[in-house]
């Protein structure tokens, strides 16, 4: 469930072969009443659960709808992407959290990190591509590392 939350989302039938033809449940009464309770204490998400009949043996539909946040159970995080389960790690898990959060690496503050600790020619190439891109002015510019590092958010105060 968390794979298709963390993804576009999708629909999961129980009941049903992989190739789509129907197998039935043989009680469908339980599944019913456990799924929505245990997705929902598992991964804190609320999904749609419905009973279907097709050529008269009952199915079990689940929906999840796609997350906007990202959903972890027990501290692991994946990804369905085709047919695969992808366990994210490293830069991919830090990417995908990123991009949930609506957030790019650079927009993410430095902790225990002071202007003291960059490196000036960092501030003189972040100055000449302010300007040239138009984001600044050279006025705006004229702020002190740390005054500009403020009003930037580079660090976390």
């Amino acid at each position: 469930m968390r794979r298709f939350a963390n993804a576009q989302g999708g629909v999961l039938y129980i009941g049903k072969r992989y190739d789509g033809s129907v197998c039935g449940l043989a009680d469908s009464k339980k599944p019913m009443e456990d799924i929505p309770n245990k997705v929902r204490d598992a991964l804190g998400l609320i999904v749609d659960v419905d009973l279907i009949t097709e050529n008269g043996l009952d199915v079990i539909k689940i929906t999840v709808e796609e997350n906007p946040y990202s959903v972890n159970y027990k501290g692991e995080y994946h990804y369905r992407t085709g047919s695969t389960k992808q366990l994210l790690q490293g830069s991919a898990l830090t990417n995908f959290l990123l991009r949930k959060t609506g957030k790019n690496w650079d927009s993410v503050p430095l902790e225990n990190v002071s202007v003291e600790d960059l490196n000036k020619e960092s501030f003189d190439i972040f100055h000449r591509e302010a300007i040239r891109s138009g984001r600044m002015s050279k006025d705006d510019l004229k702020l002190s590392n740390q005054d500009l590092n403020a009003k930037t958010s580079l660090t976390s105060p």
